[in-house]
């Protein structure tokens, strides 16, 4: 129950309980040994209260009463905690679908009423094939106490009648009995109109099922398929049905693909059941390769339209707006280009030139690899980086260092288009970043990156990392010349530690 304001729910306000089932056997066992453990006894009680305010062979709406007499019923003080209290025991039922709780405002009293719909607990069989309750019993119990519970509440089918053929021998109604259609009772047809159209009936909410339906599915399925017969039992399974589409959803499937995974093996267990994490598996597979024919198609495409248009003559698009680059975000002009370039006319070739023209600049003493053009043709065809985001990479690849194979290139602009980097000035303020970074490191790791080594010897006599260590001077000292007599005691010396003399 969703309460913002307190004063808007107390024990003065008025409520009415609204149920169409009565409480069997069957549901007391199942509230007692599987919906107790998971919400709690207090939680069960304010069940049974709420059921109890009608007589336990009726149904419909109880009279409307304050809320002192449910307060009072549970011994709950008439308290901001016992409000909260209340509350709390109310959310775990709606929680597990065995109550909804609506507010009215009635214009005449000037206050709220609130309604509580009870709803009958599951039956063993619809309850076990609930993932989530089921999930929930076992963080509560244990997965050997939920097996004992469903060997106690289910009995199983003989094994002699599992693999029978059935026949459907029952009758019809309209073989049994006849209706008088020569009398027309308009008083009894006006009254069961009233109670029909009096309140519409309200359900459980059901599994919505959005995507591929089963029917679509088992059109396009083959007739001879080994999972035929997995197939069709989707049609009683929409928990399945909605694990499909899911599937479906996460990896961009079309119909087509959904049905041949499906008909691959091992898609379906033994008994039935789907196994999700196989399905998946196959899906991202099949996702991976259509996302590389595609990218491959695209690439393709633009060599053909590049080609046409080199053969037409007409020169393509009209010429691109040149773009001027801001001081504040220049860029230092590499070795490379020293003497060719200025600062500026560097910075005008980043902003507006292609970076093919970039890459022959720098791979000057032959021909750009093969391997470098095809990453940087899927950086600038399938990711989208603009021309001038790939010149800025291409310079802090120059610049830094860095490695030109094509995970290095990837995990760059994976990271940039994760931060959303589009424009030359952003992509400028990305490198600054990373090199910050790079340096920061490098100090941390007690290591000068280069052109700091002045700063950090004038930057104060503070606490060293290491202790300063005697430098050898690399000067050859001056070799003393041996006589004849020195050079043969120290031979007879040797002679006698080896223990030949």
């Amino acid at each position: 129950m969703r309460i913002t304001n307190m004063l808007h729910f107390s024990e003065y306000h008025r409520f009415v309980v609204t149920r169409d089932f009565s409480l069997s056997s069957l549901d007391m066992k199942m509230l007692s040994t599987i919906y107790q453990p998971m919400i709690g006894a207090y939680a069960v009680s304010l069940f049974h209260t709420l059921f109890l305010q009608l007589p336990a062979d009726k149904v419909g709406t109880s009279l409307m009463e304050q809320q002192r007499k449910l307060f009072l019923a549970l011994e709950l003080e008439t308290s901001e905690s016992g409000r909260k209290f209340f509350i709390e025991q109310t959310s775990k039922l709606e929680a597990i679908g065995l109550l909804r709780t609506t507010r009215r405002f009635v214009e005449a009293s000037d206050d709220y009423v609130y309604e509580y719909t009870l709803f009958a607990p599951l039956s063993p069989n619809e309850f076990f094939k609930n993932q989530h309750l089921t999930l929930l019993l076992r963080d509560k119990v244990g997965k050997y106490m939920v097996f004992a519970l469903r060997d106690e509440l289910l009995l199983p089918e003989p094994d002699g009648l599992k693999e029978a053929n059935s026949e459907n021998l029952s009758v019809p109604f309209y073989e049994l009995f006849r209706l008088n259609s020569q009398v027309v009772d308009l008083e009894l047809e006006q009254a069961l109109f009233e109670s029909a159209a009096s309140k519409p009936s309200e359900g459980r909410p059901e599994v919505a099922i959005k995507g591929f339906q089963y029917s679509d599915i088992i059109m396009h399925f083959p007739r001879e398929s080994y999972n035929r017969s997995f197939v069709e039992r989707l049609k009683y399974e929409p928990e399945q049905m909605a694990q499909i589409n899911f599937v479906a959803k996460k990896y961009s499937l079309y119909l087509t693909d959904m049905c041949r995974l499906l008909d691959e093996e091992g898609v379906f267990a033994p008994d039935g059941a789907l196994v999700l994490e196989l399905l998946q598996h196959k899906a991202n597979l099949v996702f991976r390769q259509d996302k590389k024919r595609g990218e491959e198609r695209m690439r393709y495409r633009s060599k053909v339209e590049q080609v046409y248009a080199a053969d037409s003559g007409d020169g393509g698009a009209p010429a691109a707006v040149e773009k001027s680059v801001e001081m504040e975000y220049y860029l230092e002009v590499p070795d490379i280009f020293q003497g060719e370039c200025s600062q500026h006319q560097y910075n005008y070739i980043l902003r507006n030139e292609p970076y093919t023209y970039l890459l022959e600049k720098i791979f000057s003493k032959g021909t750009v690899p093969d391997g470098l053009l095809d990453t940087l043709a899927k950086v600038d065809l399938n990711y989208g980086l603009s021309e001038e985001v790939i010149n800025v990479l291409i310079h802090y690849l120059y610049v830094n260092k860095r490695s030109w194979s094509k995970a290095s290139i990837e995990f760059s602009v994976t990271d940039m288009l994760a931060k959303q980097v589009g424009t030359y000035e952003q992509a400028v303020d990305y490198i600054r970043e990373q090199t910050k970074y790079k340096e920061a490191k490098s100090t941390k790791n007690g290591r000068t990156p280069a052109g700091a080594g002045s700063a950090r010897s004038g930057a104060g006599r503070g606490k060293q990392q290491k202790p300063v260590l005697p430098m050898v001077d690399d000067q050859s000292a001056a070799v003393a010349v041996r006589t004849a007599e020195e050079r043969e005691a120290m031979r007879r010396r040797a002679q006698m530690l080896d223990g030949k003399m």
